[in-house]
């Protein structure tokens, strides 16, 4: 009689982290929400750090969705997203920033622009492909790269040039296992923009070493003296780009969540096909409510941006009263003023600046390269805040400097 075999005892996970993917288990928390935690609960807090307008979203979009609801709109919809919003962003792209696509197979409505970016990646990413990303940015870019199995390669832009991505710069970051390039602009959290002269040799670039290009470009419309100008709208490019945007910052609409991506039908088919088997489709009251927005809430839009435009003038000319170094943002609704004189680290003033004055800022490391020894400042609040968080900034600094004296 032939023994059974014995089985060899199973390893035992020291804890419940243990289970947890080596990729999650690596990832830091946001550096951005770390400051958040440290203001929940304290008063008199003036906050510079939140990206979000501080406009309530228009009351004619608010009653759209409402109304739906009422008539009872609650279903699914198409997983790329309701026809006719499909159909509007098309109008939108094509009257705004002359870059045309085709409702039914380039468009894809999104949960937010950051649902557009994560499924843009997953589609395009196979492990080890690096993915280049201009620095100062966003956070999640690279943390969503190291997900999906890329490599994150950051490509340093500086104060001096406005933040703008330099060609040199990104040829010398270049290497064969280079795939996608990440842009942003306006850009967060600098305020940087390109305009067309500036991205031709980008595009050089790009179609020299046969890169694919996602641009997030959900700060479009907030940009100040000029028109924003489509990464996908160059001459070659349309067919190598993502066009990623959403309603959250020009339309005052953070909470819906609503975004969408543009592209190659190919592109699009993919990202698609990930969206289908993660959140179905976006919300139909969402749906409803971007629109009406896009049907009926330019005006109001444009109010809001130059609202933002005599902000950041207000915020840049502080800041260079109390003498810190403030570049001129052309875009978005963030100040990235450099506090190196200070002689603190951006952690380090942040967290002074919190506890002694009271006023919530992010430290410019969060933000990657070319990050450290700024603070990023948003001036989405209103004209009495920022004058009061300044004047708390120019005693602070000046207390600083009378200390270091």
């Amino acid at each position: 009689m032939i023994k059974d075999e014995q089985q060899a005892p199973v390893a035992r996970r020291g804890s419940v982290s243990d289970y947890l993917a080596p990729q999650a288990r690596a990832l830091k928390p946001s550096g951005i929400r770390r400051f958040f935690d440290l203001v929940s609960g304290r008063k008199d807090i003036i906050t510079l750090g939140v990206g979000e307008p501080d406009f309530v979203t228009p009351w004619h979009v608010r009653d759209a969705c409402v109304a739906s609801l009422e008539m009872g709109k609650t279903q699914y919809t198409s997983n790329a997203g309701m026809p006719e919003l499909r159909n509007a962003i098309a109008s939108y792209l094509q009257g705004r920033f002359q870059v045309e696509y085709e409702p039914a197979n380039e468009i894809l409505v999104t949960i937010g622009g950051s649902e557009a970016i994560d499924l843009a990646l997953r589609a395009l990413i196979a492990p080890g492909d690096e993915i280049l990303i201009p620095e100062p940015c966003y956070i999640s870019y690279s943390p969503i790269t190291t997900l999906t199995g890329g490599v994150a390669v950051g490509v340093e832009t500086f104060a001096e040039d406005a933040f703008k991505l330099r060609a040199e710069s990104l040829k010398a970051a270049i290497t064969p296992r280079s795939k996608v390039l990440i842009l942003c602009y306006p850009s967060n959290p600098t305020g940087g923009v390109m305009t067309y002269e500036d991205w031709l040799p980008i595009a050089k670039v790009v179609e020299e070493n046969d890169l694919i290009v996602i641009s997030d470009e959900i700060y479009a419309e907030l940009s100040y003296g000029h028109k924003h100008v489509s990464f996908a709208a160059l001459p070659g490019m349309k067919d190598r780009t993502i066009l990623v945007s959403g309603f959250s910052k020009a339309f005052a609409m953070t909470g819906w969540r609503m975004g969408y991506a543009c592209g190659h039908p190919e592109l699009i088919s993919a990202m698609l096909r990930i969206h289908q088997y993660t959140v179905m489709c976006a919300p139909i009251m969402g749906q409803v409510a971007a629109l009406e927005a896009l049907t009926n809430g330019i005006a109001e839009m444009e109010r809001m941006i130059e609202s933002y435009n005599q902000r950041r003038r207000l915020v840049v000319k502080g800041f260079r009263e109390i003498g810190l170094e403030c570049h001129e943002p052309q875009g978005a609704f963030y100040a990235f003023p450099s506090i190196k004189s200070t002689g603190l680290t951006s952690e380090e003033f942040a967290e002074r600046l919190l506890n002694e004055a009271n006023v919530a800022a992010v430290p410019g490391n969060v933000f990657g390269l070319g990050g450290e020894g700024h603070l990023r400042c948003s001036y989405a609040t209103s004209v009495a805040q920022l004058n009061e968080a300044i004047e708390r900034i120019g005693k602070f600094v000046h207390g600083i400097k009378v200390a270091g004296s």
